[in-house]
């Protein structure tokens, strides 16, 4: 018996390396800390400055790259989360006029994540703090669970041209509306006239036949009624994130909808 133990001993020895080695690589993956890269946050709470116009703050970790809005023009640049503290650069945005008390969201925002504020993760929610400043966000997949497209009131806030979105002062008042109801009854507001219809809902696929009344209003408000009449126009591709619906034509135009609060 006492013959066998020299081969036997060996393998005990790897194993019990090999069990070692396990458990620092499982202590070592237990202490990793989790940080907001790869994942989207919405504001839910501010302390220190309000965000002009009501915001929220959404921000988007991705590839060493964040996306930030605060309901002005969008921003993005490269993004480091080094010593808990939000480092960004080459950050640029689109330079749309943001009409009331929107205007002032872009300067906010700057201030925000000019102050290279820290950032602290606790689960869904992440809290950064800025001069004189704290940002509660809640994970967006939490916070804002996917809108259905069909039962839900949706209210046109920009158009899509194959090279841009654009915003308008025109498209904020008149509030274009479109609701496609569950046996997919199309009704809404075009923006000048009222108008109503049909939709066939085939997965990420609608399409669409909608008439609308003939009323003739500003040159501004008939601009945005025939993009939202040419979208909603046979085939779109649908998209909903949460409380925004996406309709695009195959030629890149289409409509950025958010849901009726």
């Amino acid at each position: 018996m006492s013959a066998k133990f020299p081969r036997l001993g060996p393998l005990v020895l790897l194993a019990l390396c090999a069990l070692a080695a396990c458990s620092r690589g499982d202590s070592e993956a237990a202490q990793a800390e989790p940080t907001p890269m790869g994942r989207t946050f919405v504001s839910t709470e501010i302390q220190g400055a309000p965000i002009p116009g009501g915001g929220p703050l959404t921000l988007t970790f991705k590839d060493g790259r964040i996306s930030a809005d605060a309901g002005c023009n969008p921003h993005s640049g490269a993004v480091a989360l080094d010593d808990h503290k939000v480092h960004v650069t080459g950050m640029a945005s689109t330079l749309m006029a943001c009409p009331g008390e929107r205007q002032g969201a872009d300067e906010w925002l700057n201030g925000l994540l000019n102050s290279r504020p820290t950032w602290r993760l606790d689960k869904a929610t992440l809290i950064l703090q800025g001069d004189n400043l704290t940002v509660t966000l809640l994970d967006k997949k939490v916070a804002l669970p996917d809108k259905p497209i069909q039962g839900t009131t949706w209210i046109v806030t920009a158009l899509i041209t194959p090279d841009a979105q654009i915003r308008s002062q025109a498209i904020d008042e008149v509030k274009p509306t479109l609701t496609i109801t569950p046996d997919g009854v199309v009704s809404g507001q075009a923006g000048c006239n009222r108008m109503t219809g049909r939709a066939a809902v085939a997965g990420a696929e609608l399409t669409f036949q909608v008439g609308a009344t003939k009323m003739l209003c500003s040159p501004e408000v008939m601009e945005v009624e025939q993009q939202v009449l040419r979208t909603l126009d046979g085939k779109v591709n649908a998209s909903v994130d949460a409380d925004v619906l996406t309709l695009r034509k195959p030629d890149g135009s289409g409509l950025i909808l958010h849901a009726e609060q």
